[in-house]
């Protein structure tokens, strides 16, 4: 912006000279053209004067010669008389003088006589001297003529002293007035260069920039303006950074994936969800076609549903995605502007995995209670029956039946003690009863309880403790429930004169229990769905001990709540291997378990 100053300056510089040089050349014609008239007037007054003296003392034949010098010396100008025939009677500088031309001059004025009587005459060439001649008339007849001629030296004194004067005051005058107008400029420019700074950075975006404002300044309105256009600009660009964060954070914290496509079908927005969901980097599909980056099928045709019937859609669909089908809820809509223009579309992925495995749960668990309840009901109730149809009097029938009812009762009260039991650890408000446990002593008192059962079926049952005095943190009647469980299903599960092994290891912060027995074991791919609700493996077996298929259900949940694992190494025909690792100590606010996160 200094180059407008230093233009605006530049072109007053010019202005200046060129008004200064035409003024001077002006001012000094002028004086020149003024003091050469009033030089020609002197000198004519003079001849004049003279040529009026000659003629009172009867014609230049009686010229006082010495009063004719006094006279040149009076005046300072060269004085020359002439007869009427032409010859010089008088020279004040006969013998003398800087003009060598000067009678070649006096006949060309000679010649000039019968023109005018009086008259004067320029001669330049380097000499600038001035000739000025009058008539002398007695009785009316040409006597004579005197001749003035005078060097103009002081004209050119007078005029290079003018010359020097006008310089002065014109180059005087032109630094002031240059001052002045550098100050003027300056004065006027410099809230237009302000102005022009603050609009420079409010087009690179500093809306933080403002123009000086001086409300004695012609320019106050302009940077005022420009100042209320920034704050104005930078109201808007916080709030828009606001609106932009504000959806930023809703965008990312959805908590589902989420892609924008434009238009022209181009990928212009995806959050972190869809990036970690679909195992995809931003930078590698923004800009992309959503056809080149989306590779199932099913996705891209709900995209072309939605560009095609610009109607909202929502419908479920099932990806293969690694190793697993994942199930999601797919939420789709147009995105339109005010002015109905079509901008593009947006989609959601709400995963209902989980939902759907809950639901699946929740469906097998119904049908499993319903399955596991009608059996005894039905047990009992036929023979019911057929005691009250007539087999009451027989006494032998009775009894058999009587038993049967009564075994069918007990499962029957089993089932929904454990099903009591297993909501109950589900719950959120599960309390544990903390206190120290000798592990040790638990496993065995529960492996006395079970020897009968065991010596029925011929099975050895080894406890090899690395330390008989390991102590951990618990609820005992929950760790007794868990190796109750554990230790009868090995029983269960294990052919008569197979062997189960208990081993119970100390670690550094937590104790170790390994049963592993010699039963039939279980298929790779059912180990995962052992600790579902009423999953047997082998369901004739497990329904002919009693079991309610409960029980590990029960005891993963009840390690869970001690903040212990559990799992399972197995190979069918060989046996299997549960194993429990519980922490030694367990923190105070354990009094209230929730059992939220092991919910399936």
């Amino acid at each position: 912006m200094k180059e407008l100053r230093y233009k605006m300056i530049f072109a007053l510089i010019l202005l200046l000279i060129s008004v200064f040089i035409g003024l001077g050349l002006l001012l000094g014609q002028l004086f020149k053209t003024s003091y050469l008239n009033s030089f020609q007037e002197q000198m004519k007054q003079e001849g004049v004067l003279i040529a009026k003296q000659i003629e009172d003392q009867g014609g230049v034949h009686t010229v006082n010669n010495e009063r004719i010098e006094h006279t040149q010396e009076v005046l300072k100008s060269r004085i020359t008389i002439v007869d009427s025939a032409g010859n010089i009677l008088f020279d004040s500088n006969k013998y003398g003088g800087n003009y060598k031309n000067h009678n070649k001059e006096i006949k060309s004025i000679i010649h000039e006589i019968n023109k005018e009587k009086t008259g004067t005459k320029h001669i330049e060439n380097g000499y600038n001297i001035f000739y000025f001649w009058s008539t002398i008339e007695i009785s009316d007849e040409l006597d004579g003529i005197v001749i003035l001629s005078s060097e103009a030296n002081e004209l050119m004194i007078s005029y290079k002293q003018l010359w020097l004067l006008l310089s002065l005051i014109l180059g005087g005058s032109f630094i002031v007035i240059l001052i002045i107008g550098s100050k003027i400029t300056t004065n006027f420019t410099k809230p237009v260069e302000s102005a022009t700074r603050t609009a420079i950075e409010l087009a690179k975006g500093n809306y933080h920039a403002r123009a000086h404002e001086d409300q004695y300044n012609e320019f106050s309105t302009l940077n005022t303006s420009i100042n209320i256009l920034a704050r104005n600009l930078q109201k808007i660009t916080k709030e828009q950074e606001m609106q932009k964060d504000r959806l930023q954070a809703v965008i990312e914290n959805i908590g589902m994936p989420l892609i924008l496509i434009d238009a022209k079908g181009r990928i212009t927005l995806i959050n972190q969800m869809f990036n970690e969901m679909f195992h995809v980097a931003s930078q590698d599909i923004i800009g992309k076609t959503y056809l080149d980056v989306i590779e199932y099928e099913i996705v891209n045709e709900t995209i072309e549903t939605i560009f095609m019937t610009e109607q909202k859609i929502r419908k479920q669909i099932t990806i293969p995605m690694n190793i697993q089908m994942k199930d999601f809820e797919v939420y789709g809509a147009p995105i339109i502007s005010l002015a109905n223009e079509w901008k593009g579309i947006v989609l959601a992925f709400h995963d209902i995995t989980e939902i759907k495995k809950l639901e699946k749960i929740r469906k097998d668990f119904v049908a499993n209670v319903s399955h596991e309840l009608k059996t005894p009901i039905t047990s009992i109730k036929g023979f019911t029956e057929t005691l009250l149809d007539g087999a009451l009097h027989d006494q032998q029938a009775l009894e058999s039946f009587l038993n049967i009812i009564l075994k069918e009762s007990n499962r029957l009260q089993s089932l929904v003690y454990d099903l009591l039991e297993l909501s109950k650890i589900e719950s959120d408000n599960l309390h544990l009863n903390i206190k120290e446990v000798q592990i040790c002593k638990v496993i065995l008192d529960i492996v006395d309880s079970l020897k009968k059962r065991a010596k029925e079926k011929n099975i050895d049952i080894q406890i090899d403790p690395n330390n008989r005095n390991q102590i951990i943190e618990g609820d005992l009647l929950r760790i007794q429930q868990i190796f109750i469980n554990l230790i009868s299903n090995a029983l269960s599960y294990t052919l008569p004169g197979g062997n189960i092994y208990i081993d119970i290891r100390d670690e550094q912060d937590y104790v170790t229990i390994s049963i592993r027995d010699t039963g039939i074991g279980i298929e790779t791919e059912e180990i995962p769905r052992v600790f579902e609700r009423f999953y047997r493996v082998d369901k004739a077996r497990s329904r002919n001990s009693g079991g309610t298929g409960l029980g590990l259900a029960i005891v993963k949940h009840s390690v869970e709540a001690h903040h212990g694992e559990i799992r399972v190494d197995s190979e069918v025909g060989r046996g299997s291997n549960f194993i429990v690792k519980l922490p030694k100590k367990l923190s105070t606010n354990l009094n209230e378990y929730n059992s939220t996160s092991s919910k399936q």
